[in-house]
């Protein structure tokens, strides 16, 4: 059955009892970045909630230039839900006014009109959709991307237009084997280190689905090769349904409810059958797990879906996450591999993994399994990078300050190769790293396991 979307200013009014949880005790504020950086009330979570409010209760019209302005500059990172004492659920809010935002204005700009468009006839096509992937990963792989990067064509045209390519450009694969000056003699054989090796006796396979994302798919299949492979070494095997769509993240952050809603409608149906319906469902990117996870706040309000909704969203776990909570109930643990050499390597939280999944420990305890890492901490690691799906070009300003603070604790830890488990996150330190000068290989935590597990010779039966 057809759901009618609504197309009245109802979205807020319909969050009242959220907006009313906030106790207006400012405890979010140093947690937000833009209003650290601006240190204007209405551009931190407790003015743009009296914002809200003020519209909900039709004190503020929607339309108010004030209104779009400081919701438009937030970054929906999600930080306040972390620092808040009352439990406001901030980020389904922030998704409600900028769904009556929508409703109520056009887009302002070529970026916005764009992106309304890409929203609304590509993303919902997953034959079109591939095909715009496969067109971008030729432009990068045949190396034109970066030549022109490098011609400083783009920049001619704008700065922000130079930042797209540099975000394609980053999604190359990082080469993570390391020159032999940076290993141990042991580990020029592939072994792993004598304290971290672990027994074959592995526990009985498992099963999950594995969502594997538009962007993931479409720039870093080799992400959830990588997940498939960490899996199945850990006695997981898994599938990845055919029918699997985008999971509306994109359309839900610009506003689009009724686009996310639909999005989520086929994704449910594509993992749940009789025989599926009880299975994982592992993501590896911080965005679309938070997104999955919402469907049952999503389609809350939808009579056929509202019970299939929450159970699907129970099912959703991070890779990292499923990897650690599935090695705690047997005696083998998570799997260790082979040293990756001394390289300085350091881990930045992907906002949605951190507040929307509350996955802060397991990505690190992922990392915990590739023996002698050479980790070095990351001040603020859980500080947004500024990316927030495409607000790096709906918002190329106040995006390039916070992408600034967070190069600036990259470079005083000396890494040289950065983890980080969201393909946005990725793009968006990379291409700042990459125009900035600074030597940085990015990857995701499972791709360092995965190279952890191939030099100890497990995929080859050796372990």
């Amino acid at each position: 059955m057809k759901i009618e979307e609504k197309k009245s200013s109802s979205a807020l009014q319909a969050e009242e009892g959220k907006l009313l949880a906030c106790v207006h005790c400012g405890l979010c504020l140093e947690a937000c970045p833009t209003y650290v950086l601006t240190g204007d009330e209405n551009d931190g979570p407790r003015g743009r909630i009296y914002l809200m409010r003020a519209v909900a209760e039709k004190r503020l019209d929607v339309t108010s230039p004030t209104f779009a302005d400081h919701i438009d500059r937030c970054l929906g990172c999600r930080a306040c839900e972390s620092a808040c004492p009352a439990g406001v659920e901030y980020g389904q809010l922030l998704e409600a006014a900028r769904d009556d935002l929508r409703q109520h204005s056009r887009a302002a700009n070529f970026s916005e009109r764009a992106l309304s468009f890409v929203l609304k006839h590509v993303w919902p096509r997953p034959k079109l959709l591939r095909l715009a992937f496969s067109a971008a990963r030729l432009f990068r792989d045949t190396g034109a991307a970066g030549f022109l990067l490098k011609s400083k064509l783009p920049r001619r045209i704008s700065p922000q237009f130079e930042f797209a390519f540099a975000l394609l450009v980053s999604s190359t694969p990082a080469k993570l084997d390391a020159p032999a000056t940076e290993m141990h003699t042991h580990e020029k054989e592939g072994r792993p280190s004598p304290e971290r090796q672990v027994g074959t006796h592995l526990p009985q396979p498992s099963r999950a689905m594995l969502f594997t994302g538009c962007v993931t798919e479409g720039l870093f299949a080799r992400v959830n090769r990588a997940t498939g492979r960490v899996l199945a070494a850990n006695s997981c095997r898994t599938t990845a349904p055919r029918a699997q769509v985008c999971c509306g993240a994109l359309h839900a952050h610009a506003g689009d409810l009724a686009g996310a809603r639909a999005l989520a409608r086929r994704n449910i149906e594509a993992f749940t059958d009789e025989q599926t319906e009880d299975v994982p469902i592992i993501t590896n990117a911080g965005g679309c797990g938070a997104m999955l996870a919402a469907y049952a706040h999503l389609l809350s309000g939808d009579p056929d879906f509202t019970a299939r909704a929450s159970r699907f969203s129970a099912r959703v776990r991070d890779v990292s996450q499923h990897l650690v909570e599935t090695a705690a109930t047997t005696a083998v643990g998570l799997r260790a591999g082979a040293s990756l050499g001394r390289t300085a390597t350091t881990y930045d939280a992907s906002c949605h993994l951190l507040h929307g999944q509350r996955a802060a420990a397991a990505p690190l305890a992922l990392l915990g399994a590739i023996p002698s890492l050479n980790f070095v901490p990351l001040a603020d690691n859980e500080r947004c990078c500024g990316g927030a799906g495409v607000y790096n070009l709906l918002q190329p300003d106040l995006s390039a300050q916070v992408l600034d603070e967070k190069l600036s604790h990259i470079r005083h830890t000396g890494a040289l190769i950065l983890a980080t488990g969201n393909p946005g996150c990725h793009m968006q330190i990379g291409a700042g790293a990459r125009l900035a000068g600074l030597s940085l290989r990015l990857c995701h935590p499972v791709e360092l396991l995965d190279e952890s597990y191939r030099r100890a010779g497990i995929y080859n039966g050796d372990k």
